[in-house]
């Protein structure tokens, strides 16, 4: 019963560690559209304001990928492994 409970645990942080590889893909796509809206308005002064609203809702939504990868982390991390324990020990 010990090793289920351990490699439960183990488990669970090893599925945390993974989906916080997911906060690498907002933070690409982020650093690259910022980059593109400063050259988009480098090229055209006058359009920053449509530019930097259109930027500031792309990079909104790429956010959402992140911070559902760091809730499911937080879940396993803190709450799956009493669950598993629990299920295992059969309380």
């Amino acid at each position: 019963m010990q090793l289920a409970i351990a490699i439960a645990l183990g488990c669970c942080a090893l599925g945390a560690g993974i989906a916080m590889i997911a906060g690498i893909g907002p933070a690409i796509g982020e650093g690259y559209a910022v980059g593109q809206a400063i050259a988009s308005i480098a090229r055209q002064p006058e359009s920053k304001k449509d530019v930097t609203r259109t930027m500031f809702i792309g990079c909104g939504l790429a956010e959402t990928t992140g911070i559902y990868a760091l809730f499911i982390a937080v879940m396993l991390v803190f709450v799956a492994p009493n669950m598993f324990v629990r299920l295992i020990t059969g309380a």
